[in-house]
């Protein structure tokens, strides 16, 4: 015959309850859902390249001059560049130097060349920071006669490119 002692009910209670939270602690819902959100990118202000070198004396056939300079960033965080290009966009020869004054071909854009490479650069925030080099400008050699540049002035517009 079967007693029970309480040995016996302590440990068919312990059992029981073991049983009983292991099956709780088992037991939970599952749920799909969904929602939405929404994030703005910054957008940056455009870098300002200096011209820091200084460029004088050049003739026909002459050895190129180095340009050089420095960027203003305006922006919050640095930005990356991928190169500096540059362009001689006008020339401002001196007064009389002209074709009607002198019967010599006038002095052009096409009369000088920028030459070299800029690569790549981190430009960081502020005014006259990072560095750029590699490029140069020079006279054209065998563009004919180029009496007209003599002492002419030349904007040189450079760009930063992304």
């Amino acid at each position: 015959m079967f007693t029970l002692t309480k040995k016996k009910i302590a440990a068919g209670l312990v059992v029981a309850g073991v049983t009983l939270t292991a099956s709780l602690a088992y037991a939970y819902w599952t749920q799909d859902g969904s929602g939405t959100g929404s994030a703005t990118a910054g957008t940056t202000t455009s870098i300002t390249v200096n011209q820091t070198s200084t460029v004088t004396g050049l003739y026909p056939g002459g050895t190129p001059s180095a340009l050089s300079g420095d960027f203003t960033n305006p922006n919050s965080n640095a930005v990356t560049i991928s190169s500096v290009t540059a362009a001689v966009t006008a020339v401002s020869p001196l007064a009389g130097s002209d074709f009607a004054t002198t019967g010599k071909p006038n002095c052009t854009t096409g009369d000088f060349a920028i030459g070299g490479t800029s690569g790549a650069r981190v430009v960081p925030v502020g005014t006259n920071v990072g560095s750029w080099s590699g490029l140069t400008l020079g006279l054209v050699a065998g563009a004919g006669n180029q009496d007209n540049c003599k002492g002419a002035g030349v904007t040189i517009t450079y760009t930063a490119n992304a």
